[in-house]
């Protein structure tokens, strides 16, 4: 007996663009409520931007007007290779922040013993930098080739709404919370959502904001009260508002520059094992521009400007290997979330937001301010931005057969080892302090490592790999090629010419395919 169409069973007919949105990619909003809400993006770009310098550092040597001058940098390169994306890249509303996924091969050359033998701390934080700017730069030449020579492009003729779902839906993770923030951020963002001042959803469009205050003050209350004089030091970092030591460390004005830490020093080693992190960003990112033009009421971005887009991410990690961030880019997912959260997903407000970026990364000691929010406000936020970009990579689901036997065994399939094989790796990782990947080659074991620690390459590689492989020629309408196809190319979809054209009129040198 043959399955109904899905159109046959819906009572909710699939439809291109998302729904309910109040600003989509090419609306914006007052030029006032434009800019709190790219203060409010650029505030949750911080959480990454301070967690990860303040992991890494530590572990090299450094010292805190080291973690100070990393998180700067950092942000200068964001605010940089956010503007470039949206002007130039995939053009859709997307902050460029660093990515957790070249913290393995990272953390590998930090235990490398040549740099361990050195005694001296702080230069050994510096050769330390030193050898990750050099593997970040090899590394970017990856999404470089890759996006400008369209092979990218070639590459994602094999995706498929089926084969993206379990992706997408995999690149958001969620980490420990603090119960008020998640509480009164629900509150703002969904119950009291209607409340509006002037005419405006002011608790829905700023709930991050008012949130964030909120918990702020009752931390910084606690702080004082010494509700947190005798727990746990771990507890202390993550709670307290007087442990980060930014604003004390940090210089009223500094301008990052390329090469502040020196030279560069290359080892083949090190480039390839950061090589397999370039990868795993260029999947997760790949999963996060599919959600983000799904959240800004855009058409999913046609092969030749996704491939596009990774080229310029890879320019991006290159000036992340020059300043010296410590790690590369990546799209932010959170920020992604956040599109949904207030639905507006303007591409100016992202520009705004970089502008803050760069402008609060040389005035040091107002960006260290807003850099000591603890990290569980953060984590509490991240658990629900992370969900809604779940739920828009199971949207895509909508397009395809889930009545079919084989599109439910993909999903499955692909979803559970997404799940469970990463998972494996890390609970490894804790127990045995190194990978399952554990040979006398270091450069093997950080490629393998680095690979199957991302639930979104998992997914990824299962979902495409069985999509393409079972019974794909007689499942095209089951897979939702019919209504996927038409996006491919640039011309396939008059809607593409008014969200993704280069600005400045520069199609006229770099015509689309």
């Amino acid at each position: 007996m043959e399955a109904p169409k899905p159109e046959e069973i819906s009572h909710h007919p699939p439809t291109d663009q998302l729904q309910g949105l109040e600003y989509c990619i090419d609306s914006n909003p007052s030029w006032g409520e434009a800019i709190a809400l790219g203060f409010q993006h650029y505030i949750l770009a911080l959480g990454t931007a301070v967690m990860i310098p303040t992991f890494l550092v530590r572990l090299m040597g450094g010292t805190d007007n080291d973690k100070v001058r990393v998180v700067q940098t950092l942000l200068f390169v964001e605010g940089i290779n956010t503007l470039l994306q949206t002007l130039f890249g995939t053009r859709l509303p997307t902050v460029i922040g660093g990515s957790y996924a070249f913290m393995v091969p990272i953390i590998s050359i930090i235990h490398d013993k040549s740099l361990m033998s050195i005694e001296d701390p702080h230069l050994r934080f510096l050769n330390t930098m030193r050898a990750v700017q050099g593997a970040l730069i090899v590394a970017s030449s990856v999404q470089i080739i890759l996006g400008f020579s369209q092979m990218w492009a070639i590459c994602s003729r094999f995706f498929s709404p089926l084969g993206m779902a379990p992706v997408i839906a995999l690149v958001g993770r969620c980490v420990e919370i603090g119960v008020p923030m998640l509480i009164l951020f629900i509150a703002f963002s969904q119950y009291l959502k209607n409340f509006q001042a002037r005419q405006l959803p002011i608790l829905e469009r700023f709930a991050l904001l008012i949130s964030i205050t909120v918990i702020w003050a009752y931390a910084h209350l606690l702080t004082a009260s010494g509700a947190y004089r005798h727990r746990p030091d771990l507890t202390q970092l993550n709670c307290r508002t007087d442990r980060a030591n930014l604003i004390s460390s940090a210089p009223w004005i500094k301008i990052p520059y390329p090469l502040q830490w020196g030279a560069p020093t290359f080892d083949a080693g090190h480039a390839f094992g950061m090589m397999a992190a370039a990868l795993v960003s260029l999947i997760e990112s790949t999963g996060a521009y599919k959600a983000a033009s799904r959240l800004a009421s855009a058409t999913p971005p046609p092969a030749y400007v996704l491939s596009r887009g990774i080229g310029w991410q890879g320019i991006g990690i290159l000036l992340s290997g020059l300043f010296g961030t410590l790690t590369g880019s990546t799209v932010s997912v959170e920020n992604v979330g956040l599109l949904g959260s207030t639905r507006v997903g303007s591409r100016r407000v992202i520009q705004i937001s970089a502008g803050f970026m760069i402008f609060f990364s040389m005035l040091g000691k107002f960006g260290a301010l807003f850099a000591s929010i603890p990290f569980t406000i953060f984590a509490a936020v991240y658990c629900v931005l992370f969900g809604l970009v779940a739920s828009v990579g199971l949207s895509f689901l909508q397009f395809t057969n889930m009545n079919s036997m084989r599109n439910l065994f993909i999903t499955g399939v692909a979803f559970f080892l997404g799940l469970s094989v990463p998972e494996y790796f890390r609970e490894y990782t804790a127990k045995a302090l190194h990978g399952p990947a554990h040979t006398s080659a270091g450069w093997f074991n950080d490629f393998l490592n680095t690979i199957f620690f991302s639930s979104p390459t998992v997914a990824m590689i299962v979902a495409i790999f069985l999509d393409n492989t079972l019974d794909y020629k007689d499942s095209a309408r089951d897979r939702g090629m019919p209504w996927w196809v038409k996006f491919r190319t640039f011309k396939g979809d008059s809607r593409n010419e008014e969200f993704y054209t280069l600005p400045f009129n520069l199609n006229r040198f770099f015509p689309p395919s």
